[in-house]
C-alpha cells in the first residue's frame, strides 16, 4: 500500500519507533465522566479553525482606520466565500471560549488538577487568559460603531487598575483615546504576540497531558482502582474525538451559513455610544458586576477596589491547586466543589441579567 510505503520512507529517515509504541502504549481511563475528556480536543480543533479561517482573512484584511472596515466589507461581499470564511472565524472565536469554559470547568469538578497535575491546569489557565485576550483584541478589528465603543468601555475598565491604571490604558490604546492607533496596536497583538505566546502555552499544555494522562476523579478512584476499565488513546478515543470534531464543524457551518456575522456601520469615533453597550459575551459578568460596585467604599474608588478583587480572584483561581489540600492528597474537596458551583451561577445569572434584565 502506498501509506505503508510512505511510512516506511519516513520511518527510516526519522525513526518513528518511539511515537507509534507511546500510541500504542497510551490509553485513556473508562467511566461514567470519561465523556469530558474530548472536550479539549474540540477546543483545540476550533482553535486551528481559527488559525486556519484567520490567516485567509489576513489576505485581504487592512488594519488602519482608514481602510480596515471597507476591506472586511470587501471581503463579506466581493471575495469568493469571503462571508462564509469571516463567519465562521466570528462564530469559531465564541465557540471556541464557550468551550474553553466548559473544559475549566470540567477540569475543575472533576478535580483533574491534583497533583501531579498542577502545572497542566495554570498552563490551562493561561491559555484561557490569551483566548480572551483573543477575543478582545479581535473585536475592534472589523472597525464597526459596536466594537469601537465596547473596545472604549473594555479599555476604561483597565484604567481603574490601582496606582498602573492610565499606564496600562494608554499601551493598550497607543494612547489617550481609542484612534486608529489602537485599531494597528491590536491588531499586532491579535495576530502576532498572541499566536506566539499561546503556541508556547498550548505545546507545554499537550506535551503534560500527554506524559501524566488523564486523571481519573477522586469520587470515582477507589471504584476504579477495583476495576479499571480503559480504551486505548489511538485509534478508539481519536475516532470518538474525531465525532466530536465533525459534529461542532457542523454546527459551526449552520451558524456561519444561517447567522452570517454581521458587520455594521464604521466607526465614527465623534458620533455617541449606542444605548445598552456591553462588552462581548464572555466579559458580559465582569462588566455587570462593575456597574453593582459603588462609586465610592469608605475612602477608596469602587471601581478600582473590584478590579484589585477580580484580580486576585484570578490569580487564586490559577493557584487552585495548592489552595485544594484535600485535592492533593486525591479526597474529594467539597468546599472547593460548592465554590465551582457557586462561580458557575454566578457568571450564568449576571451574564442572564444584563442581557434580558437590564
Amino acid at each position: 500500500m502506498k501509506i505503508e510505503k510512505f511510512y516506511n520512507w519516513v520511518n527510516d529517515r526519522l525513526d518513528l519507533s518511539g511515537i507509534s509504541n507511546f500510541a500504542d502504549k497510551k490509553v485513556v481511563p473508562v467511566h461514567k465522566y470519561h465523556f469530558w475528556y474530548g472536550i479539549g480536543g474540540i477546543t483545540l480543533f476550533l482553535y486551528i479553525i481559527q488559525v486556519l479561517t484567520g490567516i485567509l482573512l489576513l489576505l485581504y484584511y487592512r488594519p488602519t482606520a482608514e481602510n480596515a472596515f471597507e476591506s472586511v466589507e470587501f471581503i463579506m461581499t466581493s471575495v469568493r466565500f469571503g462571508w462564509l470564511i469571516r463567519s465562521i472565524h466570528s462564530w469559531g472565536a465564541n465557540l471556541m471560549i464557550f468551550f474553553l469554559f466548559i473544559h475549566m470547568f470540567s477540569t475543575y469538578f472533576m478535580k483533574a488538577y491534583r497533583k501531579p497535575r498542577e502545572l497542566t491546569w495554570i498552563s490551562g489557565a493561561f491559555l484561557l487568559i490569551l483566548a480572551l485576550a483573543f477575543g478582545f483584541s479581535g473585536y475592534l478589528l472589523p472597525w464597526n460603531k459596536l466594537a469601537f465603543f465596547a473596545t472604549k468601555v473594555g479599555t476604561e475598565m483597565a484604567a481603574v487598575i490601582p496606582v498602573i491604571g492610565h499606564d496600562v490604558l494608554i499601551f493598550l490604546r497607543g494612547g489617550e483615546e481609542v484612534t486608529g492607533a489602537t485599531l494597528t496596536r491590536f491588531f499586532g497583538f491579535h495576530v502576532a504576540l498572541l499566536p506566539l505566546i499561546t503556541a508556547l502555552f498550548l505545546v507545554i499544555h499537550i506535551i503534560l497531558i500527554q506524559a501524566q494522562g488523564m486523571s481519573v476523579p477522586p469520587s470515582l478512584s477507589e471504584e476504579y482502582e477495583k476495576k479499571p476499565k480503559s480504551m486505548k488513546f489511538f485509534p478508539d478515543f481519536m475516532l470518538r474525538d474525531a465525532v466530536g470534531w465533525l459534529l461542532v464543524l457542523g454546527l459551526l457551518g449552520i451558524l456561519a451559513a444561517i447567522f452570517p456575522w454581521e458587520l455594521g456601520e464604521k466607526a465614527d469615533p465623534y458620533a455617541s455610544a449606542p444605548q445598552g453597550i456591553k462588552p462581548e459575551w464572555f466579559f458580559v459578568f465582569l462588566f455587570q458586576t462593575l456597574k453593582y460596585i459603588p462609586g465610592k467604599i469608605l475612602s477608596f474608588s469602587g471601581e478600582s477596589l473590584a478590579i484589585f478583587a477580580i484580580a486576585i480572584a484570578v490569580v487564586l483561581w490559577i493557584f487552585i491547586p495548592f489552595l485544594d489540600r484535600k485535592g492533593q492528597k486525591n479526597l474529594h474537596s467539597r468546599t472547593f466543589t460548592v465554590i465551582g458551583i457557586i462561580l458557575v451561577l454566578y457568571i450564568i445569572a449576571l451574564t442572564a441579567i444584563s442581557y434580558f434584565f437590564d
